[in-house]
């Protein structure tokens, strides 16, 4: 039974779904890296993909734990103790594949933001002092190739690219309660950086009965020369005459490093039927390179102190599974579900997601294909609280709660092939 043309109706439909169901997962994921645009079996494609993703995490019964900086929001204990977390975000990828002639050399270009992070818990939170905003994101650049030759009923390819990332972000917190100045006592971080990444890759692919696998590997990306600044001007404390003359800190450069993890992403999917298409996909990220991330001057002083990005991430799993249908050569549908490992240990609330995710591919001309997909998920629910590792204490400035909340998507794409 011929399956080959299941597979170039219903892929598409697929790809629908699982973009979707993969742009907010474990760490600081948002889809990660794709490089489905390069099995494409015509000679050229271009494709332009966009996912909006409205999670909504709330966070309750909170608690400032650490009255050392001043009691909630206010420094007294005020400020709500219940908040929405996060924020909406899009997620764009361009890419742009060619065949290089009949040498069985393929190549694809393109331009993503495969990880970022959007919490907005806000100046009237109660934990103020542990984060009021905090963001990041990254860009990415990337080019891959594969060679493929005939072996068995099929063709094998080796895959192998490099990609160059950009990432720049900030955290705003309240260090210092507004009892003194003008000041709001709101201090900010400011980091950018950059780095270089590499991938390589197996795969093996039967047109006839629509079977596809692929074994990836992405490397890890070092950050080595983080830099930004700490803004500390708005911070005031009691200075030697008292209240009346505070001290005032000012905004001093800082250095860090850091890494985007490596990750291994087996997929696979076959026909099953006659315009059936089943597939299935296991990742694994290694999240947990990520503790504490500490970002300091070339000398620090109490004037101008260190700070840190507290994870202490564990490694993310991620697996998904799903069917396809072609409902006619125009017209095909797919639903998946995916369970997503969630990297918080102690602290932060990145928790455990099951998320269900369809998506339809229209056809109209032989050429060009439209997608549209939408995702719906659970974020279970979990604890934040202190902890101590090694003798350093983190999660100290706030506890608390979160329950089962949800996270939507919805993702559009548009494929020209010539």
């Amino acid at each position: 039974m011929n399956f080959k043309h299941t597979r170039s109706v219903v892929a598409m439909a697929v790809l629908a779904a699982m973009t979707a169901t993969s742009a907010h997962a474990g760490g600081l994921e948002r889809g990660g890296y794709n490089i489905d645009l390069l099995f494409d079996p015509s000679a050229y494609a271009l494709e332009a993909t966009t996912t909006y993703v409205n999670p909504q995490r709330d966070l309750k019964n909170g608690r400032d734990t650490n009255p050392a900086n001043g009691l909630g929001a206010d420094g007294r204990g005020g400020g709500s103790t219940s908040t929405r977390d996060t924020e909406s975000y899009w997620v764009p990828r361009v890419g742009i594949k060619a065949a290089l002639g009949d040498s069985g050399i393929d190549c694809m270009a393109d331009y993503s933001q495969p990880f970022g992070a959007y919490t907005n818990p806000g100046r009237n939170w109660i934990g103020a002092n542990d984060n009021t905003k905090t963001k990041i994101e990254t860009d990415n650049y990337a080019v891959t190739c594969s060679y493929k030759w005939a072996m068995g009923p099929g063709k094998i390819r080796v895959i192998g690219g490099g990609f160059y990332q950009e990432v720049n972000g900030f955290k705003e917190r309240l260090v210092a309660p507004n009892f003194y100045g003008t000041g709001n006592g709101i201090g900010r971080l400011d980091l950018e950086a950059n780095g270089w990444g590499g991938r390589v890759g197996l795969a093996y692919e039967i047109p006839e009965y629509a079977f596809l696998t692929s074994l990836v590997y992405n490397s890890e990306v070092k950050f080595d020369d983080i830099e930004g600044t700490i803004d500390l001007s708005e911070v005031r404390v009691p200075g030697p005459l008292g209240p009346t003359r505070p001290i005032q800190f000012g905004k001093y450069d800082i250095s860090g490093e850091a890494s985007v993890p490596q990750s291994l992403e087996y997929k696979i999917q076959s026909g099953i039927a006659p315009d059936w298409l089943a597939f299935g996909s296991i990742k694994w990220t290694d999240w947990s390179v990520l503790q504490s991330v500490a970002f300091c001057p070339a000398t620090a002083s109490p004037l101008t102190p260190c700070t840190s990005l507290d994870l202490l991430y564990r490694d993310g799993l991620t697996v998904t599974a799903g069917v396809g249908h072609k409902f006619n050569d125009q017209w095909s549908g797919a639903v998946s579900l995916t369970w997503d490992r969630g990297t918080s240990t102690v602290i932060n609330a990145q928790s455990d997601t099951w998320t269900l995710g369809t998506g339809v591919a229209y056809k109209p001309v032989e050429n060009v294909e439209f997608r549209l997909a939408g995702a719906v998920g659970i974020l279970t629910s979990g604890s934040s609280r202190s902890t101590t590792i090694n003798g350093v204490p983190f999660g100290s400035n706030v506890s608390y709660d979160y329950g089962n909340d949800v996270v939507t998507a919805v993702s559009t794409s548009l494929k020209v092939r010539f």
